[in-house]
């Protein structure tokens, strides 16, 4: 078995050792690091935020990291020593904790905190570079050279898992502490009913002379390697004669291991006598009490952990999948088994969906934008509470009664509806910002609403009046003429033939109405902005999916609270039930946060199975599962949500006016307040919409769209989203930062 390992043939490493500074701002200590590293000749990497330690980690695997603990205003360094910890590679990686000095009459402060959230050790901060270089020095000397020791017992154990002859390794005073699966074949046993156990503990044959063990355990402790003829007895209780090498191993200030080596002869395999304490990936692994390192014995405990988790007989489906590529792995060639283990790391984080965006940082307005949208925000801070209230005022056109009493000049606009380059903005000046009433009126109806739901016409024109009345009309963009045009987009993706037939009435009207409501009573301003500010909303909902769990809630309040709009009330319960869970999921799903999961969901789910597989009535039953029903409604929203890049052109100009100008306004009320700025490029005396456009379009719409149009075929849209893409980047290689270009000299 061949096994590489990179670490070199001798103590030191084939490079010099790679050290990562987590400093979140550049000063005398972390200078002091950098230039030590430089004198030392070690290769260094900084690290500025938790998220771009550990991407920053998993892509080098560092043998040194240095986390400054003086200040915890930026992160917590034990939150950062975890996240570290709990990736795979940082098994055999030395975390050094900056601390602060404390005054001569402070008692000194004890390490165990950072021992238990993972540190190594710590350093009292001197920004002496002497003292820097010193320290590194010393660290890489020690705990370095003993790191890269233990990254290479691990190939080691891997080849012996892959090993033919039998192996075992025990204690000095004969406890199992490991066997390879080539000697639980030869034996008939378990690995668990073997480690642990002492070898007296073990049926014995008695074709061996009285004497043999005695004389073998006499020339093991002279540091002496014994071989001989040996007579085991097998689980099934047949004697079979086995050629044994026993080999004393002895440690740095620890107690000697004895490694068996067994040949067998014909009937004959392996028992043997003795230990070593760790492997790759021995689940049932004991550690032992005398080490020269408290690493083993905290890596033994986690595979002990590890072997209650594969137990339980409760198992999510993430763990399920876990354990058959671990099973895999076990036949699997040596590049397979390597491919399988960066899959493994994978599948073990928790933003199982989050790209790792290497130009992230580079690029402030997509950073932002992803800040803004991904995070439910910074930090709370007290004494700010943002309070927003309801504009309510009703506009003074005069609601239709029915459908027939539509003024002619609207009814001509409608007539285009099911058209996508229905110019919604024309709706919104010709209602007088009542775009939503009428707009939902005749979509509702054509889609039989009413019939479905029992409910008179009348109910449903109050209900849409009352929903359009809770948008904030003073909103730049999240008003009701945005609810209009994501109705408006959902229920052209409902008529295509894909996707309606792919969906039930239920699933069509709960889509409709969800989009009718997905931003009602919204601020104007962004979750981050809310949990910053402290505001009721974000305490109510505990600073997660705040703006859009609030939509939800409130849509049944307000629909339930009058008989007169309640257009719920004629349905039975479970009917009821069913309707209701569809529109609050989908609500939940426009939240940005786990924008990715939505997407990567429906690749997998549903994309790609169906281009494995040709159009039969297979793929039909893969679409029409309740799961993957779910998908399809979620994405279904979701494009239609933030649908305007894909729309013609000067609409595209104008929603993307219109949210800069939302963005801009939430700027300035950051600043006014005292409160963090979420999204700093969205200064209105800075900002290139342009580059926010090409931003926003490249992080969030080319990936999403590409996965809609494949299943929902919808070439006119990408068209649209192609020409846009374009005119944006037109504008910014003439740096422009505005809407239009400047008009010619």
């Amino acid at each position: 078995v061949q096994v590489q390992t990179n670490t070199g043939h001798g103590l030191r490493p084939l490079l010099p050792p790679q050290v990562l500074l987590v400093f979140a701002k550049e000063d005398s200590q972390s200078d002091a690091f950098w230039w030590a590293c430089d004198r030392a000749g070690f290769r260094c990497n900084i690290a500025r935020t938790p998220e771009s330690a550990v991407e920053c980690f998993l892509d080098k695997h560092h043998e040194l990291i240095v986390i400054d603990g003086r200040h915890s205003r930026y992160f917590e360094p034990e939150a950062v020593c975890r996240l570290i910890r709990a990736t795979k590679p940082s098994e055999n990686t030395v975390i050094l904790a900056v601390v602060p000095q404390k005054p001569p009459d402070q008692e000194e402060p004890s390490v165990l905190p950072l021992l238990c959230a993972g540190f190594s050790r710590r350093f009292v901060e001197n920004s002496s570079v002497s003292a820097c270089y010193n320290e590194l020095i010393q660290i890489e000397h020690g705990e370095v050279r003993c790191q890269f020791k233990l990254r290479a017992c691990n190939s080691v154990f891997t080849a012996l898992e892959h090993c033919q002859e039998a192996v075992e390794i025990t204690s000095e005073d004969h406890i199992i502490q490991y066997v390879n699966p080539a000697f639980e074949r030869m034996m008939g046993y378990h690995k668990g009913e073997l480690i642990g156990k002492e070898l007296t503990e073990l049926p014995k044959s008695d074709k061996n002379r009285a004497d043999l063990l005695d004389t073998i355990n006499t020339c093991i402790k002279k540091g002496k390697e014994w071989q001989g003829i040996y007579y085991a007895r097998k689980k099934s209780g047949d004697s079979m004669q086995q050629h044994v090498k026993i080999t004393p191993v002895v440690g740095q200030g620890g107690p000697s291991m004895h490694l068996t080596l067994t040949a067998h002869y014909s009937s004959a395999e392996c028992h043997p006598l003795r230990h070593r304490d760790r492997r790759k990936d021995s689940i049932d692994a004991r550690s032992l009490s005398s080490r020269s390192s408290d690493a083993p014995s905290l890596q033994n405990r986690r595979y002990s952990s590890v072997a209650r988790i594969h137990s339980m007989t409760i198992e999510a489906p993430i763990t399920k999948v876990i354990n058959i590529i671990n099973a895999a792995q076990e036949s699997s060639p040596v590049t397979v088994a390597e491919a399988l283990d960066r899959v493994l790391e994978i599948l073990r984080t928790t933003e199982l969906y989050s790209p790792q965006l290497a130009s992230k940082e580079d690029d402030p307005h997509t950073n932002d934008l992803v800040g803004g949208l991904m995070n439910d925000g910074l930090r709370r801070l007290s004494g700010n509470q943002y309070v927003f209230c309801k504009n309510m005022s009703q506009s003074q056109l005069a609601i239709p009664v029915t459908l027939n009493d539509v003024p002619p000049s609207i009814a001509e606009m409608l007539n285009d509806e099911e058209c996508w380059e229905f110019n919604i903005l024309e709706l919104e000046a010709a209602t007088l910002k009542r775009p939503l009433t009428y707009l939902g009126l005749k979509i509702f109806t054509s889609f039989g609403v009413c019939e479905f739901l029992n409910c008179s016409e009348a109910t449903l024109r109050s209900w849409l009046q009352l929903m359009e009345s809770s948008y904030h009309s003073s909103n730049s963009y999240h008003n009701s003429t945005h609810a209009a045009d994501v109705l408006h987009a959902t229920a052209y993706f409902l008529r295509k033939e894909r996707v309606k037939g792919s969906l039930d009435q239920l699933d069509e009207v709960a889509s409709l109405l969800a989009a009718t409501v997905h931003d009602v009573d919204h601020p104007g301003r962004t979750n981050s902005f809310l949990c910053n500010a402290g505001s009721e909303l974000a305490i109510l909902y505990n600073d997660t999916a705040v703006l859009e769990s609030h939509h939800a809630a409130l849509a049944f309040q307000l629909t339930v609270r009058d008989s007169k709009s309640n257009i719920f009330k004629n349905i039975d319960r479970n009917q009821f039930r069913t309707l209701r869970q569809a529109i609050i999921d989908m609500v939940l799903a426009t939240e940005m946060t786990r924008h990715f999961e939505h997407v990567s969901k429906f690749v997998n789910s549903i994309n790609k199975p169906m281009a494995a597989i040709e159009e039969t009535s297979t793929t039909a039953n893969i679409r029409n599962s309740p799961e993957n029903r779910l998908l399809i409604k979620r994405m279904l929203i979701k494009c239609a949500d933030v649908a305007n890049p894909c729309r013609p052109l000067e609409l595209c100009i104008e929603w993307a006016g219109r949210i800069s100008e939302e963005y801009f306004a939430q700027t300035d009320e950051e600043k006014r307040q005292g409160l963090p700025v979420v999204m700093p490029v969205f200064d209105r005396n800075t900002c290139s919409v342009p580059k926010s456009q090409i931003s926003f379009i490249d992080y969030f719409i080319t990936d999403m769209f590409d996965a809609w149009d494949a299943f929902a075929s919808l070439p006119g849209l990408m068209e649209h989203l192609s020409d846009n893409y374009k005119y944006w980047k037109s504008l910014d290689d003439m740096k422009c930062k505005s809407l239009r270009p400047p008009p010619p000299s």
